[in-house]
């Protein structure tokens, strides 16, 4: 991936390469920045994933995934190698004139997209008891193209950005002052797609989505954004990524009381409670059987323990989204848009369907048919609620990031 500095136009800055690093994947996108408006379709897109795993894989933009060794010792270091020669061998004479992170974390300094050096690396790395299962992965990619490519321009694109336009009522947590003055405060994560919803929408539905709208980013990971005139006002994800919603290995929100039975009575370590909170509830803890709710709904027919448990992790996953939803529609006093996006909120009809269910009283009416093909508009012509299914775009947000980086250094 060697790297040709540009010297003028949009057009010599070359491909973005977007990466998006998890603890066990590494995603990837390159766009082309030569075209005007940046296009939303990749170039081409994949994935490293089982990284530290048995069976890691790859996949990529016309290439089936098929089956990779990668250095047990450093297993993350390897798949970002091989994430780099496959791009390098498509590049076809042009070059890579920049790459974007994810960052999850930016915390209260970083509120803008902002370019990788040392200094920012060392205040990032701050961040990562808040974000465990990405950033350090995220930084770790950052330090290697430091040190091998330190001419290649980095931008860091933060997660957390899109929510500085919480009110301080929503950011303040309920612990003495001073905890505040310290930095420990509601931040908001799933930035990146929420940012893509407040362009996308008013595209698709028109100012229907500048009014009281909720998106519902179901994934893995998971979180709900109150937004009004496309900005964020209330989020589900606090302080950490381990708040709000009961996500796929993730509590969600907990009475800490609990957290400090599990350390004073049970005795488990912090290390011990940390794996616990992020690596062994929610849906895959409740349910014993997967963190997919695909895998799960399988099993809902089964008999004894398998089934009960099946059952009741999906009902509490629901009842936990309905739950939340119905809160934030207080704080925004009503409900014209509910936007489901993400892995499951994009994939998953019978999860969408459930939700919507129990959200009847808001007026909420499902086209059965559409919800099943997974239409961009999902509500019936009587409903009361616009429902959506809208596909996010992280990667385009993030490379569109790294482009506005770029030209403003060279308007300087």
């Amino acid at each position: 991936m060697d790297v040709t500095m540009a010297r003028s136009g949009r057009r010599e800055h070359g491909l973005i390469l977007v990466l998006n690093c998890g603890s066990s994947s590494i995603k990837f996108a390159v766009f082309d920045s030569s075209a005007a408006p940046l296009p939303r379709q990749a170039l081409w897109n994949g994935k490293v994933q089982g990284i530290g795993g048995a069976n890691p894989d790859f996949g990529e933009t016309g290439v089936a995934p098929f089956s990779i060794e990668l250095d047990t010792a450093h297993p993350y270091r390897a798949a970002l190698r091989l994430i780099r020669d496959r791009v390098s061998r498509r590049l076809d004479g042009r070059h890579v004139g920049t790459v974007a992170h994810r960052i999850v974390h930016g915390g209260s300094k970083y509120s803008m997209p902002v370019r990788l050096d040392a200094n920012v690396l060392a205040d990032l790395k701050g961040y990562i008891p808040l974000a465990p299962l990405h950033q350090p992965f995220a930084l770790e990619a950052v330090e290697i193209l430091l040190r091998e490519q330190p001419d290649l321009p980095q931008m860091a694109c933060f997660d957390t950005a899109f929510h500085h336009t919480l009110p301080q009522v929503e950011k303040i947590l309920p612990l003495p002052y001073a905890a505040w003055e310290r930095g420990l405060r509601r931040y908001g994560f799933h930035g990146l797609s929420y940012e893509y919803m407040a362009v996308a929408l008013p595209e698709r539905h028109g100012d229907a989505a500048c009014g009281r709208t909720v998106v519902a980013h179901l994934g893995s990971g998971a979180s709900l954004c109150a937004m009004q005139g496309l900005k964020s006002v209330a989020t589900t994800m606090g302080f950490s990524a381990l708040d709000g919603l009961m996500m796929g290995t993730r509590t969600g929100a907990l009475d800490p009381g609990a957290v400090l039975y599990l350390m004073e009575v049970e005795k488990l370590s912090l290390e011990q409670v940390g794996r616990v909170l992020y690596h062994e509830s929610g849906l895959l803890g409740v349910s014993g059987i997967s963190a997919e709710p695909r895998v799960i709904v399988g099993h809902e027919n089964d008999a004894g323990e398998t089934g009960e448990r099946a059952r009741l992790a999906l009902a509490l996953y629901v009842r936990r989204i309905v739950r939340e939803i119905g809160a934030l529609v207080a704080v925004l006093g009503g409900l014209d848009m509910l936007v489901f996006t993400a892995g499951v909120g994009e994939h998953n009809a019978f999860i969408r369907e459930r939700i919507c269910a129990a959200l009847g009283f808001l007026g909420i009416a499902l086209d059965t048919d559409a919800n099943a093909r997974h239409a961009a508009k999902i509500s019936s012509d009587h409903s009361q609620v616009i429902v959506a299914v809208e596909p996010t775009n992280e990667e385009w947000i993030a490379a569109s990031h790294a482009l506005s980086c770029l030209d403003r250094e060279k308007a300087r």
